[in-house]
């Protein structure tokens, strides 16, 4: 093998440099960040601008695609084998026979040896090229057969370094996303603090004692208080009350054994109409739930279809009950509950009825349609067959998100 002194494949040093190095910018960035722009920007929309950006590209080498070539070089006399007659600081002219392995991606990161696991001897002597690893060796034997497995041996050795690189970069890739939460997570809850924000707000929700166990829908056990989360709004750091997540979605398991059940005892439900189907939800949900200490309805209903729970004269949760009617008056209902919405991390959820005999098709047709409104942000999950999660935002603040809830029940005719 001829050897030159460029760049070589796992030489420059680990890879765990060039990871600690982007965490280092991301933590740096996120430090330099104001206080306005920490406190009020989308968290999810923040991570994902940084994992876009910093996400490393996977190095490929096409092993399959080698091709070779050759030239003329004066080689060094101590290149040469013993049975040669040559002076020592003398060069003698010689055919180099190259061997090319096409590659792709981040070939940069060829450059670097795994953080574990590495082999010596790995393919130390391939130089990584722009888009392709050479490896040169000289022509003393004019023997092809020789060449090649020379060549193939070397080529072997690069396997094993490569497969542990490429678990490495994964490994960090996957993290990411978790490492750059931490980050921003770490300095909201420093400015939070000084700002003296993090104290409760002291408006609770909790169970009601004194059920009448009546339902026939099974109800679960929510003996946790619903506690109020302080976010800030853009000017002065006004605490905003938003309904805790663990108990918004404990909310909406609640309301899929209410449908569910409309689905299994669908004679007694024959009929009714969207408010009479949404006073039903309302008899299970509001027994289960206090505000505080405050008396009488928790969960209100203002409008014709709509469920709500509101703090300080503003929703931080809704619900609105709809029997399908299709596409455009599916994106006309969730026009209709943002509207309600002025609070970041607000959260609501939209009942859908379908009567039609094909409920498959109606689901299918909410999975595409949803993402067309112009305020969706993302999908979250999918918490069963007929109950999906997404992320919106209020009406003209990409910021301020609303995590909406998508519930569908067959009621036939």
């Amino acid at each position: 093998m001829y050897r030159t002194n460029k760049s070589k494949i796992f030489g420059k040093g680990r890879i765990s440099e060039i990871f600690e190095r982007i965490l280092n910018n991301v933590k740096s960035s996120i430090e330099n960040e104001s206080e306005d722009y920490i406190l009020n920007v989308n968290i999810i929309e923040y991570i994902e601008h940084f994992t876009s950006k910093y996400k490393l590209d996977m190095p490929e080498i096409h092993f399959e695609q080698v091709y070779a070539d050759s030239y003329e070089k004066d080689v060094p006399a101590e290149y040469f084998p013993m049975r040669y007659d040559v002076y020592e600081g003398k060069k003698y002219k010689k055919e180099i026979i190259q061997y090319f392995i096409p590659c792709s991606g981040n070939v940069n990161l060829l450059n670097y040896c795994p953080v574990s696991s590495f082999y010596i001897g790995g393919g130390g002597d391939f130089e990584v090229l722009a888009d392709s690893i050479l490896v040169e060796f000289i022509n003393f034997s004019n023997n092809a057969e020789e060449i090649t497995r020379n060549f193939k041996s070397e080529e072997r050795g690069i396997h094993n370094n490569y497969n542990s690189l490429l678990k490495d970069i994964e490994n960090f890739n996957t993290n990411l996303n978790s490492e750059i939460s931490k980050y921003i997570t770490q300095r909201r809850q420093k400015l939070l603090t000084k700002n003296n924000l993090l104290s409760e707000l002291g408006v609770p929700l909790r169970k009601k004692n004194n059920v009448v166990s009546t339902f026939s829908v099974p109800k679960p056990q929510l003996r946790e208080k619903i506690t109020v989360k302080p976010t800030v709004t853009e000017k002065g750091y006004k605490p905003e009350p938003t309904l805790d997540n663990d108990n918004y979605l404990k909310i909406l398991k609640l309301i899929n054994d209410v449908g569910k059940n409309f689905e299994r005892m669908p004679s007694l439900f024959k009929g009714k109409g969207e408010e009479d189907l949404r006073d039903h939800i309302l008899m299970v949900l509001d027994p289960n739930f206090e505000f505080g200490s405050a008396s009488g309805e928790t969960f209100n209903k203002t409008g014709k279809t709509d469920i709500q729970l509101r703090h300080d004269s503003s929703v931080i949760f809704i619900a609105e009950c709809k029997f399908w009617s299709g596409e455009k008056n599916y994106l006309t209902t969730i026009d209709q509950l943002l509207g309600y919405l002025t609070w970041r991390d607000t959260k609501a959820s939209v009942i859908l009825f379908v009567k039609q005999k094909d409920i498959t098709a109606i689901i299918e047709k909410v999975e595409n349609e949803t993402s067309k409104h112009s305020n969706f942000l993302g999908f979250i999950n999918k918490s069963d067959v007929n109950w999906f999660n997404y992320r919106f935002h209020i009406n003209g603040d990409r910021n301020r998100e609303v995590k909406l809830a998508v519930q569908i029940y067959h009621l036939p005719k």
